[in-house]
C-alpha cells in the first residue's frame, strides 16, 4: 500500500511538472485537446496520444479516457496505462469508478498485478465492477488462489456477483483444480438465479471435467436446455480427457443428431477420441462428415486427420490431405513431418521438411525427434548442426533430445556442451532438461558429474531424477551403491515400478538375496501394482539368487503371462538343475498359444545338457527349425555340441560338426578336440587339430591320446 501510495504520488508529482514544462502558450480547450488526442489514435500513435493527455493540466471527458484504456488494453501498453491512471486520479477530483475499474482491468491485461492491487486497495468506493476487475485479472494471470480468495472475500462484504465474475471464478477453480469451491460457486449460481444461463452452466460443466468428476459434468451437461457448440465442445473434450474415448464419440454423434454444427475444435477433438480407442471406421465416419461441412481444409481439422490417418498406418491418406489446396500451412506440414517420423520414414520426412516455408522450435523438434526415435545418431548430429546454423530457437525439448543424443553416441563433451548452453539461457532449471543431463551422464559413464548435478538438483528433483542416478550405477555394475542410494530416495521421493525393476536386476547381479526379498515385501506394503515386467524381474532375481520355488511362486501367481517371463522361468529352472521342470514350462507354454523364441530353446538345450536327455536335446533343436521357422545361432550350435560331447556320443556329434552350415568357431573346436580325447576318437580329434592349426598356425594342436592305465 505505502509503496503504491509514493508511486501514484511521483505520478502526480510528474504530471504536475509536466505541465509546467510542456503547458502551451494559449491554453487550448478541453474539446480542442480530446480532438487532437482523437486524431493521433486514429493514425496509430497511442504513445504520442497519451503524452499529450498527460501534459495537459484539464480534466479531459470521461469517454476519452475509457476510449484510451480500451485501447491501452488490447495493446498491452503499461506504460502510457500508467500515464493515464496518473492524470486521471491527479485532475479529476472524484474520478468515476468505472474508470478505475478500466484501469484494473488495462493493468490485469498487460500483466502488472501489483499496479492492479494497489488501485484496488486504494480505491474509495468500489462496486461489483471493480471486484470483478480484480478477480479477472487474477484468473487471467494463472493466479487461481488469489482469485477465490478475493472472490471469497468479496461475497464475505455482501457485493453482488454477476456473470462476468463467476465465470472468471469458475475458470480459477478449474485452474486450482477446486472441486469443493466448485461445488460452493454452483450453488451461489442457483442462489443468484443465473440458471439458464448457457455461457456458465457451460463452464460448470468444464469446471466438473478439470476436476475429474465426469459425473456432475455430465449431469450439469443434461440440466442445460439448449447447449451450444461451446457447450458440446466443453464435455466432448473432457470426456477425451478422461480417457473415456468412446463417451467422447457418443456425445458428438448426439450433437450432430441435434443438427449443432460443431466448431472445428469439437470435430479434431472426436477424431482424437476415435485415435485413443482404434477406431478407425468411426474415425473415417467423422472425416467424411467434415467433408460434408467444409471442414476438412480446416488446419486445427485437417492436421489431426492427417495424426489419425497416419496412426493407422494409412500414409496415403495422410498426404492427400495434406495436397488439399487449403491445407498446407505451418500446422499441417509440421503434422505431416510428425506422420513421416512415426511411420520410421525418415528421407520422405526430411524432404517435406527441407520443403518447409516457414518453420518453429516445434518442426525442428518432430524432425530431431524422428532421427532419434530411428537411432540415426549421425544423421542427427548434423540435424543438429545445421539447426544451431540456421536458428537460434531452442526450448527444453530441444534440449533433451540433443542429450538424449549425447548419450547414446556417446559423447559427454557435446553433453557438456548442451550443459552450459542450458545456464547460459536459462534451462538450466527445467526439470526436463535437468533430468535428461542426469541421464546423458549417467549413461556417459562420468559418475562424478552425475552426482555433482544430482546434488544441484536438490531445489527440483523429481522420482525420475532418482531413477536415472540409480539406473547409472546399476548399469556400471555397482549394484550395492545403487542400494544406498535407493535407501536415500524414500526420504525424498516416492520410487515407481521402473525403481523397483532396476533395483531387482541389482539384486540379481550381487546374488543379495535378501535385499530382493525386502524390495518384493516393500511393494506389497505399500499396494503396488506387480505387473508383467515387475514379476519378470523378481523371478530373474530369485532363479539367480537360487531360490527357485520362491520364483516359481511369483510365475504362478501372475495372471497374463508372455514370453518373456515364460523365457525367465525356463532358464530359471534350467540354470538351477530343474530340467524336467523347464519341459513342463514349454508344454504349458505351447498350449497357452505362445509362440517360442530362441531363448526358449537355449534354456530347453541346457535343460537337456544338465538331465542327460540327448534325444530330446535333438528333437528340440530340430523343431526349432521345422515347427517354429527359427534358424538356430552360434549359441545353440555350442549347446548342441556340449549335449553330444559330454554323453560320448561321438558319432552324432562328428556327424553334427562336419555339417554345420558355417565352419566351425575356434570354441566348438576346442570343445570337440577336448572330447575326442576324453573318449579317445582318434580321427575327429585329429580333424579339430588340423582346423585349429589351419586358424591359429602359431600356436600348434598336436592331438594325442593320454594312457591313464
Amino acid at each position: 500500500m505505502t509503496e503504491r501510495t509514493s508511486s501514484s504520488s511521483f505520478a502526480r508529482f510528474s504530471a504536475t511538472t509536466n505541465t509546467a514544462v510542456h503547458r502551451p502558450d494559449s491554453p487550448q480547450s478541453a474539446k480542442a485537446l480530446t480532438t487532437t488526442i482523437l486524431n493521433h489514435v486514429r493514425l496509430g500513435r497511442l504513445p504520442k496520444a497519451v503524452s499529450i493527455l498527460f501534459s495537459s493540466a484539464v480534466a479531459l471527458p470521461s469517454s476519452l479516457y475509457a476510449h484510451l484504456f480500451r485501447i491501452c488494453a488490447s495493446s498491452k501498453a503499461i506504460v502510457e496505462t500508467r500515464k493515464l491512471e496518473s492524470h486521471l486520479v491527479t485532475f479529476t477530483p472524484n474520478p468515476p469508478v468505472f474508470l478505475l475499474n478500466r484501469a484494473i482491468e488495462c493493468y490485469g491485461k498487460c500483466g502488472c498485478l501489483e499496479d492492479a492491487e494497489g488501485l484496488f486497495d486504494e480505491m474509495p468506493i468500489r462496486d461489483g465492477g471493480s471486484w470483478n476487475a480484480m478477480i479477472t485479472a487474477y484468473s487471467k494471470n494463472y493466479r487461481a488462489g488469489d482469485a477465490l480468495g478475493l472472490f471469497s472475500k468479496m461475497i464475505g462484504e455482501g457485493v453482488y456477483a454477476s456473470e462476468v465474475t463467476f465465470a472468471s471464478v469458475l475458470g480459477s477453480c478449474g485452474d486450482a483444480l477446486e472441486l469443493w469451491m466448485s461445488r460452493q460457486v454452483h450453488g451461489l449460481v442457483v442462489k443468484y438465479g443465473y440458471v439458464g444461463n448457457v455461457i456458465l452452466e457451460s463452464s460448470l460443466v468444464d469446471v466438473y471435467g478439470k476436476c475429474w468428476a465426469m459425473v456432475d459434468a455430465r449431469r450439469k451437461f443434461d440440466e442445460i436446455e439448449t447447449p451450444n457448440d461451446v457447450s458440446w465442445n466443453v464435455i466432448v473434450r473432457r470426456y477425451l480427457e478422461m480417457g473415456e474415448g468412446g463417451e467422447a464419440i457418443n456425445m458428438f454423434s448426439r450433437m450432430i443428431r441435434m443438427k449443432v454444427k460443431p466448431m472445428s475444435f469439437t470435430v479434431s477433438n472426436a477424431v482424437l477420441a476415435c485415435l485413443s480407442i482404434g477406431g478407425l471406421k468411426e474415425g473415417l465416419q467423422i472425416h467424411g462428415f467434415g467433408i460434408k461441412i467444409n471442414m476438412e481444409e480446416d488446419e486445427v481439422v485437417s492436421s489431426t486427420l492427417i495424426s489419425m490417418y497416419a496412426k493407422c498406418g494409412d500414409l496415403e491418406s495422410s498426404r492427400r490431405i495434406f495436397n488439399l489446396p487449403c491445407s498446407k500451412n505451418l500446422i499441417s506440414y509440421t503434422s505431416m513431418v510428425s506422420a513421416y517420423a512415426m511411420s520410421g520414414r525418415t528421407t520422405e520426412a526430411r524432404e517435406l521438411f527441407d520443403q518447409m516455408p516457414e518453420r518453429t522450435v516445434i518442426s525442428w523438434n518432430v524432425m530431431l525427434a524422428c532421427y532419434t526415435r530411428s537411432f540415426e545418431w549421425d544423421k542427427a548430429l548434423d540435424f543438429v548442426i545445421m539447426m544451431r546454423r540456421k536458428t537460434e530457437e531452442a526450448d527444453h525439448v530441444t534440449l533433451g533430445l540433443i542429450l538424449n543424443m549425447c548419450a547414446a553416441i556417446p559423447d559427454v563433451e557435446l553433453g557438456k556442451q548442451v550443459h552450459g548452453y542450458a545456464y547460459r539461457h536459462g534451462f538450466f532449471s527445467n526439470l526436463f532438461v535437468g533430468n535428461a543431463l542426469l541421464d546423458m551422464y549417467g549413461k556417459c559413464g562420468n559418475l562424478t558429474s552425475a552426482r555433482i548435478w544430482f546434488y544441484e538438483m536438490s531445489h527440483s528433483r523429481d522420482k525420475v531424477s532418482w531413477n536415472a542416478l540409480l539406473t547409472s550405477y546399476a548399469r556400471r555394475g555397482m549394484s550395492e551403491e545403487a542400494m544406498l542410494i535407493f535407501g536415500k530416495m524414500l526420504g525424498e521421493a516416492k520410487p515407481c515400478k521402473f525403481t523397483f525393476g532396476t533395483l531387482l536386476a541389482a539384486c540379481a547381479n550381487i546374488f543379495e538375496l535378501e535385499v530382493g526379498k525386502q524390495i518384493h515385501a516393500f511393494m506389497i506394503r505399500n499396494s503396488y501394482d506387480i505387473d508383467i515386467v515387475i514379476s519378470g524381474a523378481l523371478v530373474d532375481m530369485y532363479s539367480k539368487c537360487r531360490c527357485v520355488l520362491y520364483a516359481m511362486n511369483v510365475f504362478d501367481k501372475t495372471d497374463s503371462k508372455d514370453l518373456i517371463l515364460f523365457n525367465s522361468m525356463i532358464l530359471g529352472c534350467s540354470h538351477n538343475g530343474m530340467g524336467g521342470k523347464v519341459v513342463e514350462l514349454f508344454e504349458r507354454m505351447e498350449k497357452e498359444g505362445i509362440k517360442p523364441d530362441r531363448v526358449t530353446f537355449q534354456g530347453l538345450l541346457h535343460a537337456c545338457i544338465t538331465e542327460g536327455r540327448v534325444e530330446m536335446g535333438r528333437r528340440y533343436f530340430d523343431v526349432m527349425s521345422d515347427e517354429y521357422c527359427l534358424l538356430p545361432e552360434l549359441e545353440h550350435y555350442v549347446s548342441m555340441v556340449e549335449l553330444y560331447g559330454q554323453y560320448g556320443f561321438m558319432d552324432e556329434l562328428e556327424s553334427f560338426v562336419t555339417n554345420m552350415p558355417f565352419d566351425p568357431t575356434p570354441t566348438i573346436l576346442m570343445r570337440v578336440f577336448d572330447y575326442s580325447r576324453k573318449y579317445k576318437c582318434v580321427k575327429l580329434g585329429n580333424w579339430a587339430c588340423d582346423r585349429l592349426n589351419e586358424l591359429n598356425p602359431l600356436v600348434p594342436f598336436r592331438f594325442e591320446i593320454m594312457d591313464n592305465s
